[in-house]
């Protein structure tokens, strides 16, 4: 019998087994994942490969990266179809083909500006494109900043520091834009949502989640994202329920409309460990990548189970 999930308009089937790899190939932690204008599922992963490329039935086409990104944190389809690939692990964005080639580099692979001093960049975690093209980077790992780049690659300004007041940031980590200009930014370990102007003000933030992890946007013009909560992670609340690992989707205002996975993390499908990456197709289909692997080891007690999914799709299930 199928798993199913979510509520409303967002109510999904769970697509259990979904993404055949090659023999002997097994997907990381997943770091990001997106859709192109074909349908095709691009995962990026910590594995032996860093991006699997899959049809929308699951089918492997083909692989790239191999060599290229040390730490794989996050990816975004870009409008002329080609792709941002952010390498924490590199210090660096790449923008690629969608065949892997690499047409340009913000910062310097393997160099870190110094952590903590504002400067791009250190383990940085997302990026996201303006309506005239430019280029936000979330420097969430080792800074608590977002830059902004012109499309050729030009530092605009940055902003953001640490702390928990509006505009400030504790582990600024994914990031996208609307076709209005506003920025959103999940600022992850003070559990919300932060909007801002293009330049940087600050409008207005969500507090209904708990360490707000992925951030993904459909529909620039009217916009609806999905959220993974990475949930507890302490030890002395990991087994509280209704506080995640969860997908959360909300609308433009920080309004929830509905919420994917169990009162707490499991293996079981529809359920989620830590929830890092989602992407929509054109049908609606919802694909999320997790960081599982690296979540179990650090924040469970018990031995990790032989397998632990890093991927998973969601079919939407029409009204």
């Amino acid at each position: 019998m199928s798993t199913i999930v979510g509520s409303g308009e967002f109510t999904y089937r769970v697509e259990e087994g979904w993404g055949k790899l090659p023999e002997g190939w097994s997907l990381g932690d997943v770091g990001g994942v997106g859709v192109d204008a074909q349908d095709r599922v691009y995962v990026f992963n910590r594995g032996g490969h860093p991006m699997v490329v899959f049809d929308r039935d699951g089918n492997f086409l083909r692989s790239w990266g191999e060599g290229v990104f040390q730490r794989p944190h996050a990816i975004l389809m870009a409008p002329d179809e080609t792709i941002y690939c952010v390498d924490e692990g590199n210090h660096c964005v790449y923008k690629c083909t969608l065949d892997g080639e690499v047409l340009f580099t913000l910062g310097t692979p393997g160099e870190a500006a110094p952590e903590f001093s504002g400067e791009p960049f250190n383990r940085p975690t997302h990026v996201a494109l303006s309506p005239e093209g430019d280029i936000y980077v979330a420097d969430g790992y080792g800074n608590a900043r977002v830059h902004k780049f012109s499309a050729e690659g030009k530092h605009l300004l940055s902003w953001g520091e640490y702390g928990t007041d509006p505009g400030q940031f504790n582990i600024v980590h994914n990031i996208c834009c609307d076709s209005a200009g506003r920025v959103y930014v999940s600022d992850r370990e003070n559990h919300r949502v932060q909007v801002f102007d293009g330049d940087g003000r600050f409008i207005e933030q969500w507090n209904n989640l708990h360490r707000a992890c992925g951030l993904t946007m459909v529909n620039p013009d009217d916009p609806i994202f999905f959220i993974g909560e990475l949930g507890p992670f302490l030890a002395i609340h990991r087994r509280y329920p209704n506080l995640g690992p969860r997908v959360s989707v909300v609308d433009k205002h920080g309004r929830l409309q509905a919420r994917l996975g169990g009162p707490r993390a499991g293996t079981e499908p529809g359920t989620f460990i830590a929830p890092h990456t989602a992407a929509v197709d054109s049908r609606g289909d919802l694909y999320v990548g997790e960081v599982s692997h690296s979540a179990w080891e650090a924040g469970f007690q018990t031995p990790k189970p032989a397998f632990v999914r890093s991927l998973q799709k969601f079919t939407r299930i029409q009204a």
